[in-house]
């Protein structure tokens, strides 16, 4: 069994590399890098340490922290291939299309619930589309319209009838510019933008007039607060021609049914003729990878927030079109990068304020997500089959707000209930941009004293701790935890410090093994990938 999966893995990476688009020779890769490097205006950091890679494309590409054996095993990998290797067979792995499908659903969901459509059946749909690599452009496209016979895709209505969404078509119009084309327009639902030119009335009524169900209103009246007088436009994306709406009369109630808007924004707005949709989709998956986007932040796209690096944005709407909007080997591309592999620590003799963040010449450390967080702390502790397997009791259903406030004293007992958990305490609220989650002090908090992490730190069969103690050698043990949690070994004061820390406390040496993985995992270093 294993070497039928070692074998599909191979020939998944080989496909992969087959799809890199040739340049007079040069990879999509190292062209990024030439692009940066010609405007990097200093030193660059070194390259990441072995450690340091392995855990920022796990995190990147399958959502969690490694496993301790793949740590142990891509450390004592010498070939000059292992990293290459390491990011095909994370693109091919189970973990890549649930790691897409938590951002994803983050970006387009902007947390907001819908229970019309089962989260379960909208994970599964959105998982299959990464893992069978649809088009980036056909995904979204199904997104903003779904035909109410096409059962196969009915999950992705969920977008449309997501909470604050659902039957507000000015909150669908604002929410579809900001997404899937850069520019947050609200304000122009009154009137121009006030200091972005482009942000125009005409463009938000364009959009809003696609959004419309019945053609009847897909002609758009719209009035500025500043200046008096009434205007009209069809559908029509942002620059672009309004498309004429025709007037039906009684009896061409057939006719009518055949002009849907809706259906009309799902041909016309993902498409490679659409700059706006192309630079958008380009630079969000830029910044899951790297940080920071090109354009940065993502929906504030205008000629008065240009891209850090014009060249190179250019090249990669260029390449992400010729592939047919091949998500995956724009990922790959970038994880293939130097700009990526940089190590997050400074160059010697430079401080954080020497080096802007918009030059890429150091890695930008990232917050975990909430997802990325309890992933990490699953894998890390050893509890991740046994969350999978949890089954929550029917008589005491689990709600993450009563949980927090002590009126459910039971631990949440599935991944899908600790999902609940973990964002509730540290996602942003419902329908906030996701491009402004920070990392704050009550997260740290919450990881130091939350039950069920403490939970996962008592010695049960198989876990992290039950494995530590029965290491006999305090020295080893350090050694195992380190790699188990931080990816990485203890430095010589590190291990000096946590085997002095385990020989005062022999008499009780379980709970000082849980101790010293306790203060690890509400690090910073385990909190940021970096």
């Amino acid at each position: 069994m294993r070497n039928s999966l070692a074998v599909l893995v191979t020939l998944a990476g080989l496909m992969l590399v087959g799809l890199t688009p040739a340049r007079g020779g040069e990879a999509l890769h190292v062209e990024i890098d030439r692009l940066i490097e010609a405007t990097a205006g200093g030193k660059l950091a070194d390259r990441s340490d072995a450690p340091e890679f392995l855990r920022r494309i796990t995190l990147d590409l399958a959502g969690r922290v490694p496993t301790t054996a793949e740590t142990v095993a891509f450390l004592a990998d010498t070939a000059a291939t292992r990293r290459n290797r390491l990011v095909d067979r994370l693109l091919a792995s189970p973990d890549f299309p649930r790691r897409m499908q938590e951002w994803f659903q983050v970006v387009v969901l902007e947390r907001r619930a819908e229970k019309s459509i089962k989260q379960e059946d909208w994970s599964k749909w959105v998982q299959a589309s990464f893992r069978d690599n649809v088009p980036w452009n056909q995904l979204v496209s199904r997104l903003l319209f779904v035909e109410k016979e096409d059962a196969a895709n009915q999950p992705a209505s969920k977008f449309l009838k997501a909470t604050g969404r659902g039957g507000n078509s000015h909150q669908v119009t604002q929410d579809i510019a900001r997404i899937f084309l850069g520019r947050d327009i609200m304000c122009a639902q009154c009137h121009n933008h006030p200091t972005v030119e482009t942000y125009t009335q005409a463009d938000y009524f364009g959009i809003f007039s696609y959004v419309q169900e019945q053609p009847a209103k897909a002609n758009s009246e719209f009035e500025s607060v500043f200046e008096p007088g009434k205007k009209t436009t069809g559908p029509r994306l942002p620059g672009g021609v309004a498309i004429e709406v025709p007037k039906f009369e009684k009896g061409q109630e057939a006719e009518a049914a055949k002009f849907r808007p809706r259906l009309m924004l799902a041909r016309d707005l993902p498409t490679a003729s659409n700059p706006a949709f192309v630079r958008t989709s380009v630079n969000r998956l830029w910044a899951m990878m790297m940080g920071r986007g090109l354009v940065h932040p993502p929906h504030l796209d205008h000629p008065d927030n240009p891209p850090s690096h014009p060249d190179l944005f250019t090249l990669l709407q260029r390449e992400f079109t010729a592939s047919k909007f091949n998500t995956r080997q724009l990922l790959r591309e970038i994880a293939l990068s130097k700009a990526y592999q940089r190590s997050s620590q400074l160059p010697v003799g430079l401080a954080a304020a020497d080096v802007p963040e918009d030059r890429y010449r150091v890695a930008l450390p990232k917050p975990l997500s909430p997802e990325q967080l309890a992933w990490s702390l699953m894998t890390a502790t050893r509890n991740r089959d046994r969350m999978l397997a949890g089954t929550a009791p029917v008589e005491e259903p689990f709600d993450a707000y009563s949980y927090i406030n002590g009126r459910i004293e039971r631990l949440p007992a599935t991944v899908g209930e600790t999902m609940e958990l973990f964002s509730w305490m540290i996602g942003n609220p419902p329908g906030e941009n996701p491009d402004d989650y920070n990392p704050a002090m009550g997260h740290a908090l919450f990881l130091m004293n939350e039950r069920l992490v403490l939970d996962w730190l008592t010695p049960r069969d198989k876990s992290l701790i039950a494995s530590l103690v029965a290491i006999d050698k305090n020295s080893a043990a350090v050694e195992q935890l380190y790699l188990s949690v931080l990816s990485r070994p203890p430095s010589d004061k590190e291990a000096k410090a946590a085997i002095l820390f385990l020989d005062k406390h022999a008499d009780s040496r379980p709970t000082a093994l849980s101790d010293l993985a306790w203060s690890l995992l509400a690090s910073a270093e385990f909190r940021l990938n970096h």
